[in-house]
């Protein structure tokens, strides 16, 4: 049977690399897609690790060649999903989950039309800034960048299947988890089949 695919998405600073760190870290059966990326590694991010990090023309190649599930460009930078990768774990039974922002969403939502989408929302629009500022990782002006596209993060969540307020930790990934539990189980998955024709 194959694998499930999720999506996680939310503004910049909402804690996804933490809540999908903690999930992973309980769900074994769950891998991680690493995105590509055109940005600059930040801190002690690891080519590979947490980005594959390419230059415009490589990844406007690979791109061209339909190499990405999906692809966005966000704040100047291309982001994307290598293809291959995730269609092989998939195959393989494998459950993935990718963390895209809303227009790579939108186009798996488009391609993959069983993807499960979850939203992670902020607890306010106060503690986000002040997650951002916290972060310590950008100037002023590229926070107002992304506040500016915060608005239009916030009003896609009508577009997803589920919505996970990560005002908590523990609480927003029991929740995820929750999700994930439940969608390997629902009918129209094939589960109870299993069940009764192992």
């Amino acid at each position: 049977m194959e694998g499930l695919l999720f999506v996680l998405s939310g503004p910049s600073g909402v804690g996804k690399n933490t809540v999908l760190k903690e999930v992973l870290a309980k769900r074994p059966d769950l891998t991680y897609s690493i995105s590509a990326t055109t940005r600059p590694p930040r801190g002690q991010e690891v080519d590979g690790v947490n980005y594959y990090f390419l230059t415009e023309e490589q990844f406007l190649a690979e791109r061209q060649q339909n190499g990405f599930l999906e692809w966005a460009e966000i704040y100047g930078h291309y982001y994307g999903t290598p293809k291959k990768q995730v269609l092989a774990l998939l195959q393989k039974g494998q459950h993935v989950i990718l963390d895209v922002d809303i227009q790579g969403a939108a186009q798996i939502r488009q391609n993959y039309a069983n993807a499960v989408l979850i939203f992670l929302y902020p607890p306010s629009i106060a503690e986000l800034i002040r997650r951002l500022r916290e972060r310590n990782t950008e100037d002023e002006e590229a926070i107002r960048k992304r506040l500016a596209y915060i608005e239009k993060e916030l009003a896609a969540v009508e577009f997803y299947d589920y919505v996970v307020v990560n005002d908590r930790l523990d609480e927003a990934c029991m929740r995820v988890e929750s999700i994930i539990n439940a969608e390997e189980v629902r009918v129209t998955r094939g589960y109870w089949k299993r069940l009764l024709n192992p």
